[in-house]
């Protein structure tokens, strides 16, 4: 498992948040990451986990999907949104990663709610779980 982390991090309040992703993304930004996969080469399937940011994909998933070569690997995304589902960024996979099949996706809104947690957002266990056993991960 490897977390897409950008060096600068994003403030914690939503809106200054979002305006800074707007601003990267106006600016086509390709923000620095903090670490690196050591053997990308190693795998065969590649699970993208990822927030829908002003319709597509945040930055520092661009410079991710730069960074490696995905040829022949299948891709999984599994985005999270509050209405706007995938957006562009399946588009924006494909291009980044044209050698990548692209597997069957899943989006969770944030409005979404787990029976076990109606406190916070969070991604429906049973959807994610579903997901996986639809796509031959889980049993």
């Amino acid at each position: 498992m490897f977390e897409i982390k950008t060096v600068r991090t994003y403030p914690d309040i939503y809106n200054e948040c979002i305006e800074e992703a707007k601003q990267e993304q106006n600016n086509n930004a390709r923000p620095s990451l903090s670490g690196t996969v050591a053997d990308m080469g190693q795998y065969g399937k590649v699970f993208l986990c990822y927030p829908n940011w002003w319709g597509t994909l945040p930055m520092g998933v661009f410079t991710f999907l730069e960074a490696y070569d995905f040829s022949g690997k299948t891709m999984y995304p599994l985005v999270t949104h509050g209405g706007s589902r995938f957006g562009r960024s399946l588009e924006h996979i494909k291009k980044l990663c044209p050698r990548t099949a692209l597997g069957e996706g899943l989006s969770v809104s944030a409005f979404d709610s787990n029976p076990n947690d109606s406190i916070r957002v969070s991604a429906p266990n049973r959807d994610v779980t579903a997901w996986l056993r639809k796509i031959g991960i889980a049993r």
